[in-house]
């Protein structure tokens, strides 16, 4: 990296993260559109920005907005390659004014900034989705549920004209003791894996997944702040529940703690 160039000036900072460095610094044409980073510093930290018009970036081009994100975390691991841990923005986080109102901004947030590059510190972000065979989970349930194999028994000896509602029943007490199985399950795994992380949430927004774990339920998704230290535990544990009949785990990471971090009041 380089001392930062001459940049054109415009009305606004698009910013990515903010880091510990107190050098102004130049990453290059790697933002959004192609746009040169670069950090703005105070004191001991850096906001990492690019120039930009005080306006939100918007597109009716799907491509073009799956370009502007990956270019927005490819910003940000590079400055967590290059400082550390980065204090994460969402996409399209931006500041009115000046290179000079970043730096007001930074001096008058330093005290809870710098708290929390230090709370985050040697820490990362993963992501555990676990996955179950739905139809694997019904069967172990039939064996030792007693209530579903007494019903199962008697629709066995009922007439046809009966059976219809009994299975129904049957379906709808099958159905609400498989979802309290998945529930408990849940409820075990992110025990054990608490062992091992700093913080842990469970995401709730559903996320697409690829193909290998079609047809599989998930049970569960779970957002990790791991120490460095703690990733091979970790990975132990989710490879236990991975190799269980039935169970499937993706890891994924490491990433800027997006979900552990909130900037937005600020």
């Amino acid at each position: 990296m380089n001392e930062c160039p001459e940049r054109v000036e415009r009305g606004g900072r698009y910013l990515y993260s903010v880091v510990n460095t107190g050098v102004e610094l130049a990453f290059g044409d790697i933002g959004l559109n192609d746009n040169p980073v670069y950090t703005i510093p105070n004191k001991d930290i850096a906001a990492v920005v690019h120039s930009c018009q005080a306006e939100a970036y918007r597109t009716q081009d799907n491509e073009k907005a799956k370009e502007w994100i990956l270019s927005h975390n490819y910003v940000i691991d590079r400055a967590g390659e290059l400082f550390g841990t980065v204090l994460p923005f969402a996409f399209d986080c931006l500041i009115k004014g000046d290179d000079e109102t970043v730096k007001n901004w930074l001096d008058k947030n330093h005290e809870k900034l710098k708290s929390e590059l230090e709370r985050v510190d040697n820490k990362a972000e993963y992501s555990a989705h676990i996955f179950c065979d739905r139809r694997w989970l019904a069967e172990k349930l039939m064996d030792k549920d007693q209530e579903l194999k007494v019903l199962k028994e008697k629709m066995a000896k009922m007439s046809k004209g009966a059976t219809y509602l009994a299975e129904r029943q049957f379906e709808l007490k099958a159905k609400d003791a498989i979802a309290a199985e998945i529930s408990m399950l849940a409820r075990d795994f992110g025990s054990k894996i608490r062992e091992h992380v700093v913080e842990l949430k469970t995401e709730t927004k559903s996320s697409q997944v690829s193909e290998k774990y079609k047809g599989k339920q998930l049970m569960v998704t779970l957002c990790c702040l791991v120490h460095k230290d703690n990733v091979e535990k970790l990975g132990e544990v989710l490879d236990e529940i991975n190799n269980r009949d039935g169970f499937a785990v993706r890891f994924t990471g490491p990433w800027a703690p997006f979900s552990f971090v909130d900037l937005k009041e600020d």
